[in-house]
């Protein structure tokens, strides 16, 4: 087994973050700032969809580029924690805008095997994740400004999930929901609860201090939207995996959790343009653009 921390977290940088709430995809997106200087990272953009009219649009990731503008800041990472199933990455049109490198976790290129079988891709399709600038490796790390930022694998959503740790802050990806949320599900093409389990279980082991930011949140019960929890409020009250719940106990509920679930709604528009970080499928012959539905595919 992989140990829990592939380097040692510095709660000592204290990074300054900006969230975007989107209540279409229920989606939070981060902009994360180093404390020294104007250099920033944004964290899992999203780009609109009106599925049903075939319609793109940019509202989200426009108020995310006007934020930086407005503050004068230098963008230099695009970070996708994963290649997400419910809503579609803004990140070539806010590097288009503003530069910096689009990053995602290295088993990108098994999610693009996987789903390039599932929607059919031709051999144009390059499934060596050639189009992100940086792939990152268990306990890669990369600089934001003065910050240095750590990419650590958790997989079992997918396989590609990474967990960014900076300074006493972590982005989970869709691995860990608020405390009364739970966790993220496992039966997509290539994840694997118990795998899950172990990710979370790494997550965890970061300082009981570390400020956890949640890719999702869909106020359960009622209450009002939340993104930020800390390590011992998991470990104390997650639903799924506080302190005490067994590997085995959590298999067990994830799985028949899982089958009482439906499809997220954007599936299907999301894998596409994801696993192509962010662009949309190639023109066909009438210069226009598709997305296809696999007929009982997933």
């Amino acid at each position: 087994m992989t140990s829990p921390l592939p380097f040692t977290p510095d709660l000592s940088v204290k990074p300054e973050i900006t969230a975007f709430f989107d209540e279409a995809t229920n989606t939070v997106t981060y902009v994360v700032k180093d404390p020294n200087s104007k250099a920033c990272a944004v964290v899992d953009s999203v780009m609109d969809i009106d599925y049903a009219a075939g319609r793109i649009t940019y509202d989200h990731a426009d108020q995310i580029i006007d934020f930086i503008r407005k503050n004068d800041l230098a963008l230099e990472w695009i970070i996708e924690t994963h290649v997400h199933a419910d809503h579609l990455s803004a990140a070539p049109y806010i590097q288009e805008k503003l530069g910096g490198k689009l990053g995602i976790g290295d088993r990108i290129t098994i999610v693009q095997d996987t789903f390039g079988k599932v929607f059919n891709e031709g051999t144009e399709f390059q499934r060596d994740g050639s189009q992100f600038d940086r792939l990152f490796k268990d306990g890669d790390s990369y600089t934001i400004g003065s910050m240095t930022a750590y990419a650590m694998h958790t997989p079992g959503h997918t396989p590609a999930c990474m967990t960014h740790v900076i300074g006493d802050a972590a982005f989970v990806g869709d691995t860990l929901f608020m405390p009364d949320g739970g966790s993220a599900r496992a039966d997509f093409p290539g994840g694997d609860a118990r795998e899950l389990y172990r990710s979370i279980k790494r997550v965890l082991a970061l300082p009981g201090e570390t400020r956890l930011f949640i890719c999702h949140d869909y106020g359960p019960n009622g209450r009002d939207i939340k993104w930020e929890t800390t390590v011992a409020e998991e470990r104390q009250h997650n639903i799924h995996v506080r302190d005490g719940i067994t590997e085995d106990e959590f298999v067990a509920m994830r799985e028949a959790r899982d089958a009482t679930l439906d499809m997220p709604k954007l599936i299907i528009p999301s894998l596409q343009v994801n696993m192509r970080a962010g662009h949309l499928p190639p023109e066909e012959e009438d210069g226009k653009t598709y997305l296809k539905v696999p007929v009982n595919g997933l």
